[in-house]
């Protein structure tokens, strides 16, 4: 989820002196900027927001309807994770080879049509794979419009920050559109052998219909002469894997980080793959969970601005370590308790936390390597992520099925994020 942030600034500093020195005068002013960053942030609701995070919801009747144990429920996201895991590593040759737009629009395209052929099967097999190509294609759109926002910045650098966190906020808006779509489709579709199908049906339509949207955003881009198709005069997105930083030396330096961040993705996955579980379980109304996954889907939103101050202060691992901890109290509350109060806290917490522990990753590797080992150091936490994620769903899915249930499940997710948080205490900063 962090690789993104990397690419374009190697890739800005390669630039030819004249595009970099063109005179800004003549352009829009920022709030231009702000408003195609919040319309490029509909890519991020696409890559995440619904096609990875809105299974949440759709788990339970899915679960109830097709006999899933927790673990096979489980493995549905862990297969999502493999293919995101596929999608991040074949991003960057895509990248140099059609460019950032084409690759933005083919992702978000695909994943669509995947998650519409979800609810044309019950058998788990075909589910798996259809999980395993969402992945695959989300982790295109998500790295590609990661590239389009960063660059966004070089044309409103004292914005740059802002626009970035306001793409990554679009998650959250497609967690906040899956909370109010989906329970009314299943509660309409209720009636209906496999109604959850319908759910899936229109959250593709939704993306088809986001999908095209992004054509349009695209023209406005290449309006401004942003590099968005590979053939762009002065496209440079192939040096960004110059000076790679050999794994070797990425754990000699940042080897506390890296474990770390592997308990981050194997932790918070199974909040976010089973909380909406659990809720039902507790015997929470349709219309509370509804309260609750928006609140969280807001919370993402908010996000962006809410750490920027600990992300620029610290140069070590202090911010993983705190939002770690963070997201571990607000993953244990519902393992402890039914409260209504509390189980919101809960929800707002864990979305105004954890889309910023990937940019504390961001943040460390800019602050400790130059710019030219910046892509290999952040591709290096993508991989480490992606590992913690693949891995998380099913154990806790397994936890679950045993005595204790989700709460035991969520437990141990705790635990997992707080030992991360102690690892990345000893994370230091690099001597430059």
């Amino acid at each position: 989820m962090a690789e993104p942030s990397a690419l374009p600034l190697a890739s800005r500093s390669t630039r030819p002196a004249a595009q970099a020195s063109a005179p800004r005068a003549t352009l829009p002013p920022w709030w231009h900027g702000v408003l195609l960053a919040l319309w490029l942030s509909l890519a991020a609701a696409v890559a995440l927001g619904i096609t990875r995070f809105a299974y949440g919801l759709l788990l339970p009747p899915m679960r109830a309807d097709l006999g899933w144990t927790y673990a096979l429920a489980g493995a549905m996201n862990t297969f999502n994770a493999i293919g995101y895991l596929i999608g991040a590593l074949s991003a960057p040759w895509l990248l140099r080879r059609y460019g950032a737009g084409p690759l933005l629009l083919a992702g978000a395209l695909l994943a669509s049509v995947f998650m519409a052929s979800s609810g044309f099967f019950s058998a788990s097999a075909p589910l798996l794979a259809q999980r395993l190509a969402a992945g695959v294609f989300s982790a295109w759109v998500f790295v590609a419009g990661g590239l389009l926002a960063a660059r966004l910045g070089t044309v409103w650098p004292a914005q740059s920050g802002w626009l970035l966190g306001l793409y990554y906020g679009g998650v959250g808006w497609g967690i906040v559109l899956s909370a109010l779509a989906v329970p009314p489709t299943l509660a309409w579709a209720a009636s209906v052998a496999h109604g959850w199908a319908w759910a899936w049906w229109l959250l593709a339509l939704v993306c088809l219909l986001t999908t095209a949207s992004l054509w349009w955003l695209l023209r406005a881009l290449r309006g401004l002469g942003l590099e968005v198709d590979a053939t762009a005069p002065g496209s440079a997105t192939g040096a960004v894997h110059g000076h790679a930083l050999g794994w070797g030396a990425m754990v000699q330096n940042f080897g506390w980080a890296l474990a770390a961040y592997t308990l981050f993705g194997l932790g918070y996955i199974g909040y976010m793959t089973f909380v909406i579980a659990l809720l039902h379980e507790q015997g929470h109304t349709s219309g509370a969970i509804t309260l609750f996954y928006t609140l969280l889907g807001l919370g993402v939103v908010a996000s962006a601005r809410l750490w920027a101050g600990w992300l620029d202060r610290f140069r070590g691992g202090q911010v993983l370590a705190r939002l770690n901890a963070l997201l571990g109290l607000a993953t244990l509350v519902p393992a402890l308790t039914a409260a209504w109060p509390a189980l919101l806290a809960s929800g707002l917490l864990f979305g105004a936390v954890f889309l910023s522990v990937v940019a504390s990753t961001t943040a460390l590797v800019r602050h400790n390597l130059p710019a030219a080992q910046w892509a290999s150091g952040i591709s290096a936490f993508t991989i480490v992520f992606a590992a913690g994620q693949i891995v998380g769903p099913t154990a806790v899915g397994w936890i679950a099925d045993g005595p204790g249930g989700l709460e035991r499940g969520l437990f141990y997710s705790a635990l997992a994020l707080w030992l991360g948080s102690a690892l990345a205490w000893r994370q230091r900063a690099l001597v430059r």
